[in-house]
Formats: C-alpha cells, structure tokens, sequence
C-alpha cells in the first residue's frame, strides 16, 4: 500500500472512530469565537468543554481525551491558567493543539508560548506568519526573531513556513499545520498540500480557531499528523460544498457547520492532497 494510501485509510479511521466514540477535547480558547470553535467539535462528532481557570483546565486536561489551547484572547489569569494545563496535558501524556495566535503582540503572549516550548505539543496550528515567529521564539530553524502578524492576519505566504513547521514538528514529535490559501501539514518527515476550501473562510471569524479545536478532536483517535490532515481536509471539503449553496459570508457559516456535520469518511479522505517526503 502506498503511503497515500496508508493516510487516507488513517482518515477514515480517526473520522470513524470520533464518530463512534464522541471523544471530549476541551478548550481555553479565544472568546471571540468560542461558539463557533464548539459548534465546529460538535459537527464533527466530537463534545466540546470551555474554561479559563486554572483548576478547571487542569481538570479539563484529565478529564478529556485531548485538549486545545489557543492565545486569541488573554486575560491576566490566563498566565496560570494555560501553563498549568499544557503541563497536565504533558505529564499525562495526552495529545494537544496549540494555536500561536498574534504572535509578538505583548509580553504575556511572549512568556506563555515559551512556557509551552518543553510540553511538546502534539499539533501545532497557524498561519504562515504565526508559523514562522513561533519557530524564531523557540530558537528554531526557519524561524525569525520578529512577528510579521497584523492582529491575526498572516503577511506570508504558506510556502514561506516550510522550514520553520518542519523545524517546529522536528522539535515536538508531534505535527505542524500551516492554514493558507493551500495548507501545508508536516510530521516533519512527509508534507501534505491539503486542497480546497473557499474565500468566504477569509470572511467570518473563527475558521482557523475552529479548526484547531476540530484538530483537537481527531487528536483523540489518530496521531498528530492524521489529525490536523484530517482536520484540514473536512474543512476544505465542508468550505468547497458551502460555497456552492451561498452568495454570501454569514449563510456560509451556517451551511459549513451542516457540511462539516453531512461529510461521509471517505469523501473527508479523498479529499485533494499532494505529498512530499523530507
């Protein structure tokens, strides 16, 4: 069997078995679209949990099969709140999603991302931009030690953040996704170009934190780098059949969250993808 077929087959399996098990991924995750980010989990097949203080993300941390941590929206209490969860999560062994979101905005951020840089996280998720001042953060390759992200908007292109997610998933073991035009997912061995999607994600709120959280679910029944592939994939599958039953943003996101719910295994694994090997 070839290795892309070997993947696809991974697909099918996590989908299945998310929708079998209704696995929990709970989440600290930006308050702007914290709705959204649930509706997402629960589309999928997945059950969705939200806190922000310290002792409930611990516990959250036990409690789920995964967990998803993204930096959107800080509050001060966030300091102790997501340390103490990523090294719950660490500790225990279980599979979690970290979103760099705005990168380079504010010490708080700053001290938070390098406070997770020994937890590994199992899937790191962001955009080009995000990708490539998170890798200079931690010291790594293809990385730089300035952020050229405007608020949550990427400024490069998603080619531009090859090295640094091959650098980033080296370093964790885990798996690197790469949000853009065309999303580059790598476990730092194999790259996937993950195809489709449309330009109305551009224009709601909430695509990329979502799709961390739907990561989050997949985390639970597949590796890191089946995961965030197939995270992608349900998300370009889902943009592609929404786009085509509306003309505009805010029905968009209603008919997305009915594909994603409406997406059979297969379709999700067939969905168009290119591979490289390292």
């Amino acid at each position: 069997m070839s290795l892309k077929k070997d993947i696809q087959a991974g697909i099918i399996h996590a989908v299945e078995t998310v929708r079998q098990t209704n696995p929990m991924a709970g989440s600290v995750t930006n308050t702007v679209t914290i709705n959204f980010v649930a509706n997402a989990q629960l589309a999928v097949g997945g059950s969705a949990a939200m806190v922000y203080l310290p002792d409930e993300a611990e516990s959250l941390a036990q409690a789920g099969g995964a967990a998803y941590i993204n930096l959107g929206t800080l509050a001060p209490v966030y300091e102790k709140t997501l340390p103490a969860m990523a090294k719950m999560l660490s500790d225990s062994g279980k599979p979690w999603v970290l979103d760099p979101v705005a990168i380079g905005i504010g010490d708080l951020r700053t001290r938070l991302l390098l406070a997770f840089k020994p937890y590994k996280p199992s899937i790191i998720r962001g955009n080009a931009s995000e990708i490539i001042a998170l890798a200079g953060l931690w010291g790594l390759a293809g990385g730089t030690g300035t952020s050229n992200v405007r608020g949550v908007d990427s400024q490069d292109p998603v080619s531009a953040a090859k090295d640094a997610a091959v650098a980033l998933a080296g370093w964790t073991g885990g798996a690197v996704a790469v949000s853009g035009k065309q999303d580059l997912i790598t476990n730092g061995s194999v790259i996937a170009f993950c195809h489709g999607g449309s330009h109305f994600m551009e224009k709601i709120t909430g695509s990329g934190c979502s799709l961390g959280g739907v990561m989050a679910v997949y985390a639970t029944a597949a590796s890191g780098f089946i995961a965030a592939l197939t995270g992608a994939a349900v998300y370009n599958l889902a943009g592609c059949r929404a786009a085509e039953k509306t003309d505009g943003p805010a029905s968009f996101q209603v008919h997305f969250l009915d594909e994603l719910y409406k997406a059979k295994p297969k379709e999700i694994a067939d969905n168009p993808f290119d591979i490289e090997e390292i």
